[in-house]
């Protein structure tokens, strides 16, 4: 036997290690698995560092047991020989950068655990926000320090950290989590066949004493095998002076068994538990099993968005082809898609031609085509053509990745309820071992004997259920905002989801929101004789081509369809809702609307009329100037929506008042006013302006959304109470927003406040029921009216009632 080992148990494929050196002492524990895991032949490594047990699976062919068991022990000699270095605590740094961490939390098993890990970290004084929510089973955590050193803060606790920084580590956690919810099933399976006889037995209660032996032998390994963790994770606890809902059962469990066992081996005749202690296992276990495959069915649109992103990609080097994992292509690589395939990640069209199936991310039923220089999406479907590709973003960076983020957070995020829920269970696991060891004392005081104080203590700490008060807000919203991200509304947190339900009125931009954000010129009007018409559109087209509006889009399409090449442009300069101005050939060019031009003190007599007229017709007039004379009148149409009237009505249906505020002309804004249905119009409206008169609305005490799609609507959108962005807006517009509506479809903002509300509604039955299942159980079950057995099995049904509650909202 090696010198580092006290005991070796070898197993076909598994060894079992106990060493001294391991013994207490986590850090080591953590270095020596660390160091095993690094051997391909080495499969799962399991340690428990509190008796120094480490359990390794391997192949036996590659490694021999023989083998295997001298290299544990040199790295044990190493371990053992190291000397502990001394770590001098650094002063925390008020100006190192905070860095925002999301990652996955494995291990937790209530929202006790939650919380507890979320008051470590905050206990951190570098660590300026921890979130950690055991719905979705993640964590955020904003500070100044590297991310491996929160893994190891979690990693004492007993718990484990993965990270989400590729699209692929999201898929190994989401296959993570399916085989937990197989090895949950498979640990209730065992727990269930070895408890029902002890159970049957019970029920019968025969008086011969081999029964009891019977009940103490079938009882055993459910207790110390398929109970084992909750054992492990209490005592883990208890070494940090805390407690969550595996203390309670471990100690209702540990309680029915621990007394029951003396008095077998006692040959007392007195009332024996090993029933119960089964019972309460096997219950609890199987309401985590339940509870998992429910939160499983909660993750669905997590786990529908990864399946988009193909594993491999056809890279092109060196003028061959080789097939490579995704996670090693990188920015600037050559890759190849054949038809039908999957795009590997956003890039750049450089050669062939296609036609894209976008309507996974976009909603378009259409196929697009796509030519040199088009970008592409990755998870979108190639269609008959071939084409090579630059990548243009990789990882976390793609369009893909940002959405899963998206869902992700909001997924994460905490309602303002939520923090009075976690106030109250932060102390609720204390308090119910507080009444239950009242109950315990009440009872012997009143003459009751120990068997049934006994009986009752352990039920009061078994009937209470935390788990259903903290899955009550984040289950529901983790459905609402999955829901919500079928439908291609991406909400960015959970208080938008909460505050969207409330609002009571909703200021709409006019192009590229309510209209299709499309526009055409279908008026080219020259207004001096003194330049050429197609020099001057080259001009025009030339500083247009530096501006993200889409009226300057439309302006350069309009040139460019004539065979006109817009000129070389410079000292452009922007004002956002006005116009621009730039240098072109020497001349100075104004192009905007007609305030734009009269704050240059540009002459405009004469022009008013011919402006009414294209403003009557639902067109807006954009004006040209030319070294300081009126150059241009250019009128440009742009089409509601197909969709707007009916959305309008919609959200009039639902008493929400609906405002449309552009910087347009006023007789081309109440034209297509009048179209779509809104009755309020404010026009010549300034990015300021529509700052204002969201916060005047405020003031008057309406609940103020905002949807729009360009930079001027950012300030709008940042003041607003709920934000909507279009999903082809300018990515200002889409960062200030709170929900972004993938497909442009406007109607989707009446669809997220009926997801809002439904979430809310269900939060309240939610949180009804948790509450009053734990204010009328916690009583009942300490006046001794539940048996230990019955109120496990209740306490494992409630949570999960919670989440199938919660699911109810994937119907909506």
């Amino acid at each position: 036997m090696p010198k580092h080992f006290q005991t070796a148990h070898r197993l076909r494929r598994r060894i079992r290690i106990i060493s001294p050196v391991l013994k207490g002492d986590p850090e080591k524990t953590y270095l020596f698995e660390i160091l095993l895991t690094k051997r391909p032949e080495v499969k799962q490594v399991k340690a428990v560092p509190e008796i120094g047990s480490v359990t390794v699976w391997f192949d036996p062919k590659a490694l021999p047991a023989e083998n295997l068991l001298r290299i544990c022990d040199a790295i044990l000699e190493n371990l053992a020989t190291a000397k502990p270095q001394i770590v001098e605590k650094k002063p925390v740094d008020p100006n190192a950068p905070v860095v925002e961490t999301q990652f996955a939390v494995e291990g937790m098993t209530c929202a006790s655990c939650a919380l507890l890990i979320e008051m470590l970290l905050q206990r951190d004084p570098r660590i300026r926000e921890a979130q950690v929510n055991f719905a979705s089973e993640t964590a955020t955590v904003c500070g100044a320090l590297p991310k491996e050193d929160i893994y190891r803060l979690i990693e004492r606790l007993g718990y484990r950290a993965h990270p989400l920084d590729t699209l692929s580590q999201r898929k190994l956690l989401m296959e993570r989590e399916r085989r937990r919810i197989e090895d949950a099933k498979r640990r209730c399976v065992r727990a269930a066949l070895l408890s029902a006889p002890a159970i049957v037995i019970a029920m019968v209660m025969p008086k011969a004493r081999i029964w009891h032996w019977v009940q103490f032998f079938l009882t055993t390994p459910v207790v110390f095998g398929s109970g084992r963790p909750f054992f492990d994770k209490a005592l883990a606890l208890a070494k940090q002076r805390r407690a969550n809902m595996d203390t309670l059962v471990a100690l209702g469990t540990g309680a029915a068994y621990g007394y029951s066992v003396p008095a077998l081996l006692l040959g007392r005749h007195r009332e024996l538990y090993f029933e119960a202690a089964a019972g309460i296992i096997t219950f609890v276990l199987l309401g985590r099993w339940l509870e998992e495959k429910a939160k499983g069915q909660a993750h669905e649109a997590i786990f529908k968005l990864l399946d988009l992103q193909p594993e491999t990609a056809t890279r092109i080097r060196d003028g061959r082809e080789e097939i490579v994992p995704i996670d090693q292509v990188q920015v600037g690589d050559i890759l190849l898609v054949r038809p039908g395939e999957r795009i590997p990640t956003d890039g750049e069209v450089i050669e062939g031609t296609t036609t894209v199936d976008e309507s996974m991310l976009t909603g378009e039923s259409m196929p697009v085509v796509k030519n040199p220089g088009d970008k592409v999406i990755g998870g979108c479907i190639n269609g008959p053509g071939a084409f090579k590709m630059k990548a243009t973003a990789v990882g976390p960076d793609t369009v893909l990745a940002g959405i899963v983020q998206m869902v992700d957070q909001a997924q994460a995020s905490k309602l303002p309820i939520q923090k009075t829920v976690d106030r109250i269970s932060a102390v609720f696991v204390p308090t119910v071992m507080g009444i239950s060891a009242l109950t315990f004392g009440g009872w012997l005081a009143a003459g009751a004997r120990f068997t049934t104080a006994l009986g009752n203590a352990i039920s009061v700490l078994l009937i209470a259920c935390p788990c259903a008060l903290g899955l009550a807000t984040p289950a529901a919203i983790m459905v609402g905002t999955g829901q919500a991200a079928r439908r291609g509304i991406y909400i960015k947190n959970g208080e938008s989801l909460e505050l969207a339900a409330h609002l009571t009125a909703i200021v709409f931009d006019k192009t590229g929101t309510i209209t299709e954000g499309r526009p055409q010129v279908t008026d080219f009007i020259p207004l001096s004789d003194r330049v050429d018409a197609t020099a001057l559109l080259a001009w025009i087209a030339g500083a247009e081509v530096r501006s993200e509006h889409f009226l300057a889009r439309a302006i350069v399409e309009y040139a460019q369809d004539r065979g006109v090449e817009p000129a070389p442009a410079e000292d452009f300069e922007t004002r956002p809702g006005e116009g621009i101005a730039a240098e072109v050939d020497g001349h100075r060019l104004l192009i905007g609307n007609q305030s734009w031009l009269a704050r240059h003190e540009i002459p405009l007599e004469g022009l008013e009329e011919a402006m009414e007229r294209l403003a009557g017709e639902g067109k807006t007039p954009v004006l040209a100037a030319l070294d300081g004379w009126p150059a241009a009148l250019i009128g440009i149409a742009d089409r509601p929506r197909p969709n707007a009237r009916t959305a309008i009505e919609r959200l009039h249906r639902m008493g929400i008042r609906t405002l449309m505020v552009t910087g347009d002309v006023e007789t081309a804004a109440r034209c297509i006013a009048r179209q779509v249905g809104i009755d309020e119009v404010v026009a010549h409206a300034r990015p300021d302006d529509k700052l204002r008169i969201i916060r005047r609305l405020q003031a008057e005490g309406e609940k103020v959304g905002m949807i729009g799609d360009g930079i001027n609507d950012a300030p709008a959108l940042a003041a607003a109470d709920v934000s909507f962005a279009i999903g082809s807006g300018t990515d200002i517009a889409i960062h200030a927003a709170d929900i972004t509506l993938v497909q442009g479809d406007i109607e989707k903002v009446a669809e997220a406040i009926d997801i809002s509300a439904f979430t809310l509604r269900v939060i309240r039955q939610n949180l009804a029921w948790a509450f009053g299942y734990n204010t009328v159980a916690i009583p009942v079950a300490a006046l001794g009216r539940l048996n230990p057995m019955i109120a496990s099995g209740a306490m494992a049904l409630s949570s999960v009632s919670v989440v199938l509650n919660s699911l109810r909202l994937q119907r909506c």
